[in-house]
């Protein structure tokens, strides 16, 4: 991502089913890993944008301190636990027009299975599927309706019957029943 890239983001100024804006903070699996869960169940990902105030939309930046406790290596490790299957994601440090300096998140949707959450924690259970609904004001939540499962359901079966596509494994299209023939003479 690049500077432009963040500035669209930032000058959008709303956050959506695939866009999380956090206050500025060190890096803290607790205050992030629900968010990063639903992320992975949404369609695309999904980026959470650390250093501009939530609800305000306030750009602040991180200081360097901060950064520097965003390590890619130890924030995977920290996430890998609690999620199944494993969570793929990046961080980048990415500057605005004015030189502030952000951290951006960018969680990879889920493959062919969705995230399910294999440890419970401060703002987790264990069992649960994380999701941002589009149908609600956009928030990281356990699933509850019939409408976000089935979206999350179809993904992964879209996924999954492209995947035999391309290993060659196609359902074979068979000619239905005859049933006129069959009663033809009553």
């Amino acid at each position: 991502m690049d500077t432009l890239q963040l500035e669209a983001l930032l000058d959008g100024g709303e956050e959506t089913d695939s866009i999380e804006f956090k206050g500025a903070m060190n890096w803290d699996k607790k205050g992030l890993v629900k968010d990063i869960l639903a992320m992975a169940n949404v369609r695309d990902g999904g980026r959470i944008i650390i250093g501009v105030e939530d609800g305000t939309f306030q750009r602040q930046g991180l200081t360097e301190d901060q950064i520097q406790t965003y390590n890619l290596d130890i924030m995977r490790d920290q996430i890998a636990p609690f999620a199944d299957p494993m969570v793929q994601f990046r961080c980048e440090i990415v500057a605005d027009r004015e030189g502030r300096r952000y951290a951006v998140l960018e969680i990879a949707s889920f493959e062919f299975t969705p995230v399910i959450c294999r440890r419970g924690g401060e703002d987790v259970h264990a069992g649960t599927l994380y999701f941002r609904s589009r149908a609600r004001r956009p928030q990281s939540a356990r699933v509850e309706n019939s409408t976000d499962l089935r979206e999350i359901i179809e993904i992964a079966t879209v996924r999954t019957m492209q995947r035999f596509g391309r290993l060659g494994l196609v359902a074979e299209v068979s000619k239905p029943y005859d049933y006129g023939s069959e009663l033809e003479g009553l």
